[in-house]
């Protein structure tokens, strides 16, 4: 569990519009962005710091309490363009949910177990697809999809349908989307053995 918790963020309006405006803020600590949804789209500034935390407390996919200047309101964090050198925020977007609400978000897969075919057969779990596409209820939004792997073997895979969601919730992702696969060892593939038995080979008759 995160050590950061996080109530509501802070949310200023601004009228200070553009790339000079933006980088003034910037220096200032302070992020520019949106709060868009229910056919408006509001410009905004968030303390860089409240920002961090919010990322911090695992808060990113749910719903949050909020102030938009000065009003309380909910909101959803949705993108944060990144410096590409530094990473730092550059700008962000919010989105405004009313209660009740649906909405579509991606939500990062998680594994729990061991795969019976990295156990019992050497094999190679690999998480191909890590994140799917759902559509729910806003406050009811996971953290994470939890796949159970144990049982699964040797050249076995899991797909997008067969990992379970929260109640009124529905996959978006194409169903046959690959997510986790186990397969041979590269080690294996490299004697060929694939951990099969290896028959011996007879040595040739001498002259």
């Amino acid at each position: 569990m995160s050590k950061h918790t996080l109530n509501t963020v802070t949310l200023e309006t601004r009228t200070e519009l553009g790339k000079t405006g933006a980088h003034r803020l910037r220096a200032q600590g302070k992020i520019p962005g949106v709060v868009y949804g229910h056919g408006s789209a509001t410009p905004i500034t968030i303390d860089a710091k409240q920002l961090a935390e919010l990322i911090l407390s695992g808060n990113r996919n749910h719903v949050v309490p909020a102030t938009i200047g000065g009003a309380p309101d909910s909101v959803l964090l949705r993108t944060i363009e990144t410096h590409p050198l530094t990473r730092k925020p550059l700008s962000v977007d919010f989105q405004r949910i009313a209660s009740g609400e649906s909405i579509t978000a991606s939500v990062p897969v998680t594994t729990a177990g061991t795969a019976a075919g990295v156990r019992d057969s050497g094999g190679v779990m690999d998480v191909v697809t890590h994140a799917l596409d759902v559509r729910g209820p806003a406050q009811s939004m996971p953290d994470h999809l939890v796949v159970d792997v144990t049982n699964l073997g040797l050249h076995e895979h899991v797909s997008a349908g067969d990992v379970p969601l929260p109640q009124g919730f529905t996959l978006l992702t194409a169903p046959d989307t690959i997510v986790i696969t186990v397969g041979v060892s590269r080690a294996s593939v490299g004697t060929g053995t694939d951990n099969e038995d290896v028959q011996p080979t007879e040595a040739p008759e001498g002259p």
